[in-house]
């Protein structure tokens, strides 16, 4: 790991040009209407940054705007895709530094750079990642930084500044007074919950770069540093709580003390006791809420998936064929447990403990239970994710709320009347009915508060009540969804039935 050098001439020229520009800070901008409105009914206002502003610029990211607005058949819509595909580069790319190979990217309207997040804040790119050079760079210095924390700190999930970008490490106030075993600096470490789903996210990120470029000067020693941390993380949190002796096994633990928000965590900050299933146990969920029970069924399916794409770009690659065979042993173990473990009378469950117990509901977050054709682990047509997703879009899961103009799923980490449009996309993407497919959109485009950006969470009760106005996960999700449904289901959104894909 390479640590303080000096970076003033080197860092990329838009990161230069923001901080001396007269800009607005994007998490005030993005709470009132901008630019000019839309055409269409809703009249969605123009919410990028003036170009001086943007804290990356892509021509091909340009030419897919272009080529969208062109084709889309709904202005609104037109317009949330102006706005929310370019929000990651427009708005996040905090510091990038090509020749150090460092890129920190924040999560929104927190300054702060979460593994998970930034897998997806990339992931409507993938396709362009061939075609363009520079866009490709910043991706793979993204994964470079990201390996430096993964060596270090395996278990946490979202990180500071790196010290050469010279800006300043945040104050997380939810992680004070947070005791974390093993112990880390909050100085580089924001936030240190673990949640498997976080290194599945810098795979997810390292194989869609890969297959794009082909370029193996990623899987550098710092990568495969980080490869090795990930599996040591999935063999210890495969273990029983108790082994045959009866001596308890924690090789993580992080509780609130006593007056800390995050507040303390039952058995010594462990969590609930879980057996040996074959599946990764994980302490908090994506949201960052705690899990209930140890082993999640989407993180681990998504594990699963991510873990047989490692393989695959290890094997082209011809790098550490003894790693690659430990994903594809590793995949196949998760994969049969969840199967085993997680699925009774073709319901899956959210979380199992390998003890008996099973909570079956779903968050909005992905990797989710709805999310399972999305993340790849089986197709949306199966009959035991058909019956689970019926089941999660209804009055069986108990964090899914329905209003007059709103519905879908939310979680603990806002409340129970606070679904996610988030929830909305992912429905999107399980399924291939054309009068679903349109209602969830619809459910979306018609609920950003006016704003033209994709919310955190929307109050049932009243829409104009939402959390996040800037939250680029979202804005990505939704607009990886449109380019989706521009391959699959032209005819839902354009004026002609022509599929599109990025980059041809």
């Amino acid at each position: 790991m390479k640590l303080g050098l000096g970076v003033a001439g080197i860092a990329i020229s838009l990161v230069a040009a923001t901080a001396q520009a007269d800009c607005p800070d994007y998490t005030t901008y993005a709470q009132s209407p901008q630019g000019n409105p839309s055409s269409g009914p809703l009249r969605l206002p123009y919410m990028r940054p003036d170009l001086a502003c943007r804290t990356f610029n892509s021509t091909s990211v340009e030419k897919v705007i272009l080529d969208m607005k062109s084709r889309l058949k709904d202005p609104d819509i037109a317009r949330l895709f102006e706005n929310t595909f370019p929000n990651t580069l427009d708005t996040t790319v905090k510091y990038y530094n090509e020749r150090e190979n460092l890129a920190f990217i924040i999560t929104g309207d927190i300054t702060a750079q979460w593994l998970r997040d930034t897998g997806n804040q990339f992931a409507h790119y993938h396709a362009l990642l061939s075609v363009d050079t520079d866009l490709a760079n910043l991706v793979k210095a993204v994964i470079n930084n990201e390996a430096r924390y993964i060596s270090q700190y395996p278990y946490c999930g979202a990180f500071q500044p790196p010290p050469e970008s010279g800006l300043a490490p945040s104050v997380n106030d939810w992680a004070l007074g947070v005791l974390v075993n093993p112990p880390v600096n909050n100085q580089t470490v924001f936030e240190c919950k673990y949640e498997i789903d976080s290194l599945c996210g810098f795979i997810k990120l390292s194989s869609s770069y890969y297959e794009a470029t082909k370029d193996a000067s990623m899987m550098n020693a710092e990568w495969l540093t980080a490869i090795d941390q990930i599996f040591r993380v999935i063999d210890e949190q495969s273990q029983a709580s108790f082994d045959t002796d009866w001596n308890f096994i924690s090789y993580y633990n992080w509780t609130g003390l006593a007056g800390s928000l995050a507040g303390a965590v039952n058995n010594g900050g462990n969590g609930e006791p879980k057996g040996y299933t074959g599946m990764v146990g994980t302490h908090h969920r994506p949201s960052d809420d705690l899990s209930t029970f140890a082993f999640l069924t989407p993180a681990n399916a998504m594990l699963s998936v991510q873990l047989t794409n490692l393989a695959t770009i290890l094997d082209h690659a011809g790098v550490a064929p003894n790693v690659s065979n430990q994903a594809k042993q590793w995949s196949k173990t998760i994969e049969q447990a969840i199967w085993e473990h997680a699925v009774v009378d073709g319901i899956f469950a959210y979380e199992t403990n390998g003890l008996g117990s099973r909570y079956v509901m779903d968050d909005a977050n992905v990797p989710s239970l709805l999310s399972l054709p999305y993340l790849g682990f089986l197709n949306m047509d199966h009959p035991d994710y058909v019956k689970t997703k019926k089941m999660l879009m209804s009055r069986g899961n108990p964090y899914y709320a329905r209003g007059r103009s709103f519905n879908g799923i939310g979680g603990p980490h806002i409340d129970v009347w606070n679904p996610w449009p988030m929830s909305q996309v992912t429905n999107i993407f399980g399924t291939n009915d054309d009068e679903e497919i349109l209602a969830s959109l619809y459910a979306i485009v018609n609920n950003t508060g006016g704003l033209g950006l994709i919310h955190e969470s929307i109050n049932i009760y009243n829409v104009s009540d939402y959390t996040r106005p800037w939250f680029a996960w979202a804005n990505s999700y939704f607009s990886e969804m449109l380019l989706d449904l521009a391959q699959r289901k032209p005819h839902l959104i354009f004026t002609d039935n022509k599929p599109y894909i990025p980059g041809q």
